[in-house]
């Protein structure tokens, strides 16, 4: 065995390298068995569930509806019979058909749902769909038997939340909003709330996944497996601190019951929405006034783009974007120093941007970025404006069949035959073959082509000569811009 020498300098310098090594060995030990703490389940939840239950509340509310009075068979609609029995009926109720007894009256229809409490003079917070309509609302507490009235302070449909205000003789128990933003899938969720009229009840799962979108244009949802069934409308999800990170507001259910996949409306979107209602009664929302649609593959590579980030517009009626200079076929790039990914991202953080505020948007327009500075204007307050272009001058129309469609240029005669407005311009498909590319991507009799190549359309030698120009320069598909009921939306079809 051949034996090597080593200096006391070397054994000095593997003996601090083994104590280094040690040292860190241990750190990450330590730093992993925090982590494993941290995100680890608890031994129970009665705590946390004893912290954050006497802020919760049931909701009752209740509405005046019509009735008849009697008992009514039920008798399915459309039914043979169903004529049959409302004649035997009329005729044998007492005092005849024209008697008061056939009259409707008024009973009052009741409706439960959840809410909690934010602040101590009495705020609440629940879900819109749960008290809209009602005569009456009533808040029942947790820690008593006692009953109190609830008046409006403000409501958001778009979002599904309501803010709720009650007078008390003592200050409430509370809880405050968390930031939803720092929640990981896989992390503890805990809801609380009145599930089908049981009373106070506390169910646990994890974030199943964030950002969930299911109709609205601001939703940012918490899917959660927690269970959450009718009357859990309205309820805080709480993360482990006791801080409310989402509403619960919807399931995904095939019969009605918890399968595991509810959705909570996030606290980042609620907690804005709710400072805004107490301040004001409504929601003051950033408008930007443009209508715009994602930037797919094929429409970057009609248009040359390098990728698909951005946001396209396809019309720029009269606002604050039109009034900066803003055009169709613009792709904004960056909102007030935020990177744009998409028409959601940009929807979001446009809607969260105050109201009068003068923000920077960068566009790219004709392969060149350009910084153009805009004062929003407020979303609840646009409209559409009506068109002020003059009438066109008549001209005989032409037809032709162009990518599957056949197309027909229009005039007076031809725009009240398709129901179009005097001002629209373009070329109205007539017919479309139901095996070509425009079909398969949503193009319809009585949509109207406006742009083609990203140039204005009104005639089809005009069509013909954009298609010929984009294959001419190499071009692999062309870009259309089509109109259906005033909502445009660009498709790209292939010219192969």
């Amino acid at each position: 065995m051949k034996v090597q020498a080593i200096s006391p300098e070397t054994l000095q310098v593997r003996g601090m390298r083994a104590f280094v090594g040690l040292i860190m060995a241990i750190a990450v030990v330590v730093a992993s068995g925090v982590r494993a703490d941290a995100r680890g389940a608890p031994d129970s939840f009665a705590d946390l569930a004893e912290q954050v239950s006497p802020a919760v509340v049931n909701i009752t509310t209740s509405t005046m509806v019509a009735q008849r009075t009697g008992n009514h068979p039920m008798v399915p609609e459309g039914s043979p019979f169903e004529d049959f029995f409302r004649d035997f009926l009329e005729r044998n109720r007492p005092g005849g058909p024209d008697s008061p007894d056939a009259q409707p009256r008024q009973r009052r229809s009741q409706a439960l749902g959840s809410g909690f409490v934010i602040s101590e003079d009495g705020f609440i917070v629940t879900n819109n769909h749960v008290i809209e309509g009602a005569d009456e609302i009533l808040i029942e507490f947790f820690d008593s038997d006692r009953e109190l009235p609830a008046k409006v302070i403000g409501t958001d449909p778009n979002t599904d939340i309501a803010v709720l205000k009650v007078e008390s003789d003592k200050p409430l128990p509370f809880v405050t909003f968390g930031n939803s933003d720092v929640m990981r899938v896989g992390d503890w969720v805990m809801a609380v709330g009145n599930p089908l009229g049981q009373g106070f009840s506390v169910s646990v799962g994890i974030v199943s996944q964030r950002n969930r979108e299911l109709s609205g244009a601001y939703d940012d949802y918490i899917q959660t497996d927690a269970a959450i069934n009718r009357g859990n409308s309205g309820g805080p999800l709480f993360n482990m601190k006791g801080e409310v990170v989402g509403v619960n507001t919807a399931i995904l259910s095939p019969n009605g019951g918890s399968i595991g996949i509810g959705f909570a409306m996030s606290s980042a979107v609620v907690k804005r929405v709710v400072d805004q209602l107490k301040e004001f009664g409504e929601t003051r929302r950033g408008w930007l006034g443009v209508r715009i649609q994602d930037i797919t593959d094929d429409i970057a590579e009609a248009m040359a783009l390098d990728n698909t980030n951005g946001a396209l517009i396809t019309d720029v009626p009269e606002g604050p974007a039109k009034e900066a200079g803003i055009l169709a076929n613009d792709i904004i790039l960056s909102f007030d120093g935020t990177e744009v990914t998409d028409t959601r991202e940009l929807v979001r953080i446009v809607g969260n941007a105050p109201v009068g505020k003068a923000v920077r948007v960068v566009i790219l327009r004709d392969g060149k970025t350009q910084t153009l500075k805009i004062t929003l204007g407020r979303r609840e307050d646009a409209s559409a404006a009506p068109g002020d272009t003059p009438d066109p001058e008549p001209s005989a129309p032409d037809e032709g069949k162009v990518l599957g469609m056949s197309l027909s240029e229009l005039d007076d005669m031809r725009r009240d035959e398709m129901g179009l407005g005097p001002n629209v311009e373009g070329l109205v498909v007539l017919d479309i073959d139901q095996d070509s590319e425009a079909f398969e991507k949503g193009v319809r009799a009585g949509d109207v082509v406006t742009e083609a190549g990203q140039q204005p359309v009104t005639s089809i030698k005009e069509l013909e000569a954009r298609l010929a120009n984009a294959k001419d320069g190499g071009r692999k598909s062309v870009l259309l811009l089509v109109r259906r009921d005033d909502n445009p939306r660009f498709v790209a079809l292939s010219l192969e």
